[in-house]
């Protein structure tokens, strides 16, 4: 089973010059702990509301703060082409619930979290991805490398 098999593809996204205010209240009307920050159409980007909580709100920075100043940039992501097996492992390796999904022509086309994968017909792959987001330590950040691809 593929990624676009399962993945959301209606998500809301903002830009890194969006207040943090704005992202706070994207994600309370999603029911969301996070979104995709894009610039131009590029993915550039993750913000979490754990992220405006830690990086915004205890520095003392206020609700008008860029989401640019306290997003996670470098994410970690998918395609839509890849197998399940292989977003769960990559979700497992960095300890993440949820990935960016982009198409091969690098646009933003969706987010797999990991109870995308635990409804689909992959509960084998839920597992490896949920054993590896639950294992203590290590971190945990949609921060990427060169593995991440």
């Amino acid at each position: 089973m593929k990624v676009a098999d399962c993945m959301t593809r209606d998500i809301e996204t903002v830009t890194p010059e969006q207040p943090m205010r704005e992202a706070a209240q994207f994600m309370l009307r999603a029911d969301t702990g996070v979104l995709p920050v894009c610039d131009g159409g590029a993915l550039s980007g993750m913000v979490t509301d754990r992220d405006i909580a830690v990086r915004g709100v205890a520095e003392g920075r206020g609700p008008d703060t860029p989401v640019r100043e306290v997003m996670t940039e470098h994410t970690i992501f998918v395609y839509e082409d890849a197998d399940i097996e292989e977003a769960s492992l990559l979700m497992s390796d960095h300890q993440v619930r949820r990935l960016p999904v982009k198409s091969r022509d690098d646009r933003l086309v969706g987010i797999v979290s990991l109870a995308d994968i635990s409804r689909s017909d992959q509960s084998d792959a839920a597992a490896v991805a949920l054993g590896g987001v639950t294992d203590p330590g290590g971190e945990h950040n949609q921060a990427s490398d060169d593995e991440a691809r």
